[in-house]
């Protein structure tokens, strides 16, 4: 589905991502996590063709990225606030996003329902401009939108971050949920590593620009992962094998 070649961005003479080759499979729940300015978010902009890599490719489903936007037609993504209009409401919003995506009322209803339980009565039916909600429901309205219109890929930047714990619970329903229905690849970052563990089936460390650790997830996981970022020697094991 999405193949990394030789995927190198330096800023001058610091090189803040190399990934050498990295394959992810059609209807992957894929994890990416690290410390700050590990590289994850420059990651997901280089795979959206935000910003221009320094060598190497990204190939989405037989198409470079870099070449061509046919890919967009089977994307969804969600990094920040900026990928929202701040001036519209919500539900101005959703109908904005369901228009690009050829999406009739009915099927916009019916996705936008789903989430529901997750927008808990803040988010639709309000006067509020997206700009004027607060961070944990902006996110809300952008993961939403992200997801509409049957993506086969969507990628989500810390979509855990500024959400209560019901809201992330809720989440990890939705995402898997989607993913089983749908057979869409999720591509999902984040710091909190239970979330990550819970919803993803694999999981990359990047640690400097360079991917350290790829595994499935396994019963053990989250204490490999718990252990490795607390820096306890026995997680040497864990990034060597």
């Amino acid at each position: 589905m999405i193949e990394i070649v030789t995927l190198i961005k330096a800023y001058q003479k610091e090189i803040v991502l190399n990934i050498s080759e990295l394959k992810i499979e059609k209807g992957e729940l894929f994890g990416l996590v690290g410390n700050n300015g590990a590289g994850k978010t420059t990651l997901f902009n280089l795979i959206l063709d935000l910003i221009v890599p320094s060598k190497g490719h990204v190939v989405s489903q037989g198409i470079t990225v870099q070449e061509s936007e046919d890919w967009k037609a089977f994307t969804g993504a969600f990094i920040d606030e900026s990928f929202t209009i701040g001036y519209l409401t919500p539900d101005e919003y959703f109908t904005f996003i369901g228009d690009l995506r050829e999406m009739n009322k009915s099927d916009l209803e019916l996705h936008l329902t789903a989430f529901d339980e997750f927008f808990n009565g803040e988010i639709r039916g309000k006067k509020k401009f997206i700009r004027d909600l607060s961070k944990g429901n902006q996110k809300k309205v952008g993961i939403a939108a992200a997801m509409m219109g049957r993506p086969e890929v969507v990628i989500l930047d810390e979509p855990f971050a500024n959400l209560d714990p019901s809201s992330q619970y809720k989440l990890r329903s939705l995402l898997k949920k989607q993913a089983a229905e749908q057979g869409t690849t999720f591509l999902i970052s984040g710091h909190t590593l239970d979330n990550i563990t819970e919803v993803c089936n694999r999981i990359v460390i990047l640690e400097k620009g360079k991917i350290v650790k790829d595994v499935p997830k396994t019963e053990t996981t989250l204490k490999e992962l718990e252990n490795f970022f607390a820096g306890v020697k026995e997680a040497e094991s864990f990034v060597l094998d």
